[in-house]
C-alpha cells in the first residue's frame, strides 16, 4: 500500500514515521483492495484533551474511509485511528458480501 505521511506544524522524526509505516503495513492485511492511504499528523493548541491529532484516509474502490483521533501522543492517536478504520473496514466488507 502506498502511504503518504504529512506532518503539520512540526517535523516528524524518523522514529514516528517508521511507527506509522509499521502500523499501516499491518492494516494493509485487512484492506486488501486499498489503493493507498494518507496519514496527517497535526499539532494543536489544546493541551487539556491532548494536542496531537492523527487523521488517516484509506482509499478504497468506490469510497474513502476516514478516521481521526486526538490524544496526548501521536502513537496513541495513530493506534486509535487505525482501530476505528478496522471497524469501518469490517462494515465496508460486509456491505460488499451481501
Amino acid at each position: 500500500m502506498n502511504v503518504q505521511i504529512q506532518s503539520v506544524k512540526f517535523d516528524a522524526d524518523k522514529r514516528l514515521v517508521e511507527f506509522v509505516n509499521a502500523k499501516m503495513a499491518k492494516l494493509d492485511r485487512f484492506a486488501e483492495r486499498s489503493t493507498g492511504a494518507e496519514v496527517i499528523l497535526k499539532l494543536d493548541k489544546d493541551h487539556e484533551k491532548g494536542n496531537k491529532f492523527a487523521t488517516i484516509t484509506l482509499h478504497m474502490p468506490g469510497e474513502d474511509l476516514v478516521a481521526c483521533h486526538q490524544s496526548k501522543a501521536f502513537e496513541e492517536s495513530v493506534d486509535e485511528a487505525i482501530d476505528a478504520l478496522k471497524r469501518q473496514l469490517d462494515k465496508f466488507k460486509a456491505k460488499f458480501e451481501k
